[in-house]
C-alpha cells in the first residue's frame, strides 16, 4: 500500500470513528431519557414478536438494548451507538430487574461497504462471568468475551455463548454477529441520568441509584412481560 493510500485509510478510520461518537457529544439528561423510552420501544416490540426465544430471556442475566445503532463505511466500516443495559437483581440473579446502566458501542472494521444503516440491537448476557466483564470496564465482544448470533424463535438458548445478539431489520428481530465491537460503559451519560458519578456496577447490582422515570418504565416492561429467571 502506498503512502498517499495509507494516509487516505487512516483519515477515513478517524472520521467514521469520530462521527460513531457524535451523537454521544453534546447529550444531556433528557436525551439520555429519550434513549432509554427508544430501548423500551425496541423491548415491547421484541417481547410481542417472540421473535427471541423466552428461553433466551428466561435465562439471561442482563439484557442491553442499543437503539439505532449507526453503521456506515466508505471503505472501512464503523459502528458507534448507546443504550440502556439492566440486570436481574439479587445475589443470584432471580430478583426484579435493575435501573439501566448506560452503554456505548463502536468499532471499526476493514472492507468494502458503501451505504449507512440504523438498526436496533438486543444483547443477552448469558454467563455471570460475562456480566462481571462488562460491568467491570470496556470490552470487546469475541475476544474479551464469547458471542454468538441468538437462535430463532423455535430453538433453545446456545449454551456455549457468553452473549448472544439480536439484530431488528424490516420490523423482524434476528441473530446477528457483533464480533470485534467494543461495550463500554457511558460513564458521562450515567453521571448526568442519577446525578453523582456512579459505576455501572453501583447501578445494576449494588442497588445505589433509583431509577428515573424511563429506567422505571424499562425496568418494569421487563418485571411484567418477561419470563421469570431459569438457570
Amino acid at each position: 500500500m502506498t503512502r498517499n493510500k495509507k494516509a487516505v485509510l487512516g483519515f477515513l478510520t478517524s472520521m467514521l470513528l469520530l462521527s460513531s461518537n457524535l451523537p454521544m457529544w453534546g447529550a444531556d439528561k433528557s436525551k439520555d431519557e429519550e434513549t432509554i423510552r427508544n430501548a423500551t420501544t425496541v423491548l415491547e416490540a421484541m417481547v410481542s414478536s417472540k421473535d427471541i426465544p423466552p428461553s433466551v430471556l428466561a435465562k439471561a442475566d442482563c439484557i442491553m438494548i442499543l437503539p439505532s445503532v449507526k453503521k456506515f463505511a466508505v471503505g472501512i466500516g464503523g459502528t458507534g451507538g448507546r443504550g440502556p443495559m439492566t440486570c436481574r437483581t439479587g445475589s443470584n440473579f432471580q430478583g426484579k430487574w435493575s435501573p439501566p446502566a448506560m452503554y456505548s458501542v463502536g468499532g471499526a472494521s476493514a472492507g468494502l461497504q458503501i451505504g449507512g444503516t440504523a438498526r436496533d440491537y438486543v444483547l443477552a448476557i448469558m454467563s455471570r462471568g460475562a456480566v462481571a466483564k462488562v460491568l467491570s470496564g470496556k470490552v470487546r465482544v469475541g475476544t474479551d468475551v464469547t458471542a454468538a448470533a441468538g437462535p430463532g424463535a423455535s430453538a433453545s438458548a446456545n449454551a456455549g455463548a457468553d452473549i448472544l445478539t439480536y439484530s431488528r431489520t424490516s420490523g423482524l428481530f434476528a441473530g446477528v454477529s457483533l464480533s470485534g465491537v467494543t461495550l463500554s460503559p457511558d460513564s458521562d451519560a450515567n453521571k448526568r441520568l442519577y446525578d453523582k458519578s456512579v459505576s455501572a456496577d453501583d447501578i445494576v447490582r449494588q442497588g445505589t441509584v433509583t431509577a428515573t422515570p424511563a429506567g422505571a418504565s424499562l425496568a418494569s416492561e421487563l418485571d411484567s412481560k418477561g419470563p421469570k429467571h431459569q438457570e
